[in-house]
């Protein structure tokens, strides 16, 4: 297998014929999101079955050519943990990938533990090692050494033949369509939350009065077009949690700003009169204008609820140790809680639980049902037993 650095143009576009002829490419990245609005790209890593290639983004400059590959139905992409990646995708060309492979969601469907690094998935189903020495590279700082680009290449190496022991693997045990479901899952949620107004982010939002919602979204929005402009987190434009205090505040001067906590800091007292500008524009809209009040994200749990969310629990668990599933992959406590509050209280306002939905209904959602409504029990299995507890239906 060839490895080459690829730094001009013309090497990039002959990559991407061979890639779209492959019609399956292994994928990763190597970039730096500490100081800029968005996570800035410092290596791509391909490989197929015969070649193997990095390519420098600030030599080559425009990547839309891959990115129009990665988005396309054409070609297979693998990756390993491809949340950066379908971001990258995403907002360089304002399209998610169509056919994306990942290769740690698979593996939380052949065991318990998810999310498992690359080495230990490298382990795991090739029983071989890889190198982990270069994790706190500066990706964008040039020249890149070998040894770098060989860490880096390593991060593909191994990609194509576990995809195959993987995909060999899910369908001989009909579990394909689960991982896959999971796949697009991870994808559309992306997508939703890439399209989110950048105040439903925050974590406090629901609690404000309309008023100071309104205040809260235009803030909202000017620190995220000045984090833009100036290329810079939105954290270090200003803090969320000062967003949320100068919302409830709402200071008309510059010196009523400055008695919130923190803000004398320099980076925020440049900003000030900016901050007063917008909260002024927030403070001046008609009452009809004003926002309507979001429905809090986490209700709390009633403590009827939380005992029949643990119970479940329990069930849940063993049920992913009978199957060697990951039971982070198939739930967690807020999944279990809406599930009783859909159907042990007939609360049907937020539609039905996703635990209930598509594969996690063939896993698990049945036998949860029949758990709440005391059609199946359980008790501790004996000592040999493959799992904990061992499940009895109700013969009446």
């Amino acid at each position: 297998m060839t490895v080459d650095l690829i730094s001009h143009p013309e090497e990039f576009a002959d990559l991407c014929n061979h890639i779209r002829e492959s019609g399956v490419v292994a994928f990763d990245t190597e970039f730096v999101s500490e100081s800029t609005y968005r996570p800035e790209l410092g290596l791509l890593q391909f490989a197929t079955d015969t070649r193997s290639a990095a390519v420098d983004p600030l030599a080559v400059g425009d990547l839309s050519a891959w990115w129009d590959i990665m988005a396309d139905d054409q070609t297979t992409v693998i990756v390993h943990g491809g949340q950066a990646e379908i971001r990258f995708c995403l907002h360089l060309i304002g399209r998610p990938p169509r056919d994306l492979f990942d290769i740690q969601i698979a593996e939380g469907f052949r065991g318990r533990s998810y999310p498992l690094s690359y080495a230990a998935i490298v382990q795991r189903v090739l029983n071989q090692q890889v190198d982990g020495s270069q994790t706190r590279t500066d990706w964008l700082r040039r020249p890149l050494s070998s040894d770098q680009l060989t860490y880096a290449l390593e991060d593909v190496e191994h990609v194509m033949e576990i995809w195959r022991t993987q995909t060999d693997w899910l369908q001989q045990r009909d579990r394909l369509s689960w991982a896959l479901a999971e796949m697009q899952r991870m994808i559309d949620d992306i997508v939703a939350d890439d399209a989110m107004p950048p105040w439903q982010r925050l974590s406090g939002a629901h609690k404000l009065s309309r008023r100071e919602l309104a205040v809260l979204q235009k803030l909202a929005a000017w620190r995220e077009q000045e984090a833009a402009f100036r290329n810079r987190p939105t954290r270090r434009i200003l803090r969320d949690d000062l967003l949320i205090d100068l919302a409830k505040r709402k200071p008309k001067t510059v010196q009523q700003a400055l008695a919130t906590r923190d803000m004398n800091r320099p980076e925020y007292k440049r900003r000030l009169p900016d901050v007063v500008e917008v909260i002024a524009e927030a403070l001046q809209l008609p009452d009809d204008e004003l926002p309507v009040k979001p429905r809090s994200r986490r209700q709390e749990s009633t403590s009827d609820e939380q005992v029949i969310s643990k119970l479940l629990s329990l069930s849940l668990s063993n049920r992913c140790a009978e199957l060697d599933i990951s039971q982070t992959l198939v739930a967690n406590n807020k999944d279990l809680t809406e599930l009783v509050r859909y159907h042990r209280f007939a609360n049907r306002k937020n539609g039905v639980p996703r635990i209930l939905d598509g594969w996690r209904s063939d896993v698990c959602g049945q036998l949860l049902l029949d758990v709440m409504d005391g059609r199946v029990g359980f008790r501790v299995a004996p000592a040999d037993a493959a799992t904990p507890l061992e499940f009895h239906y109700d013969d009446k």
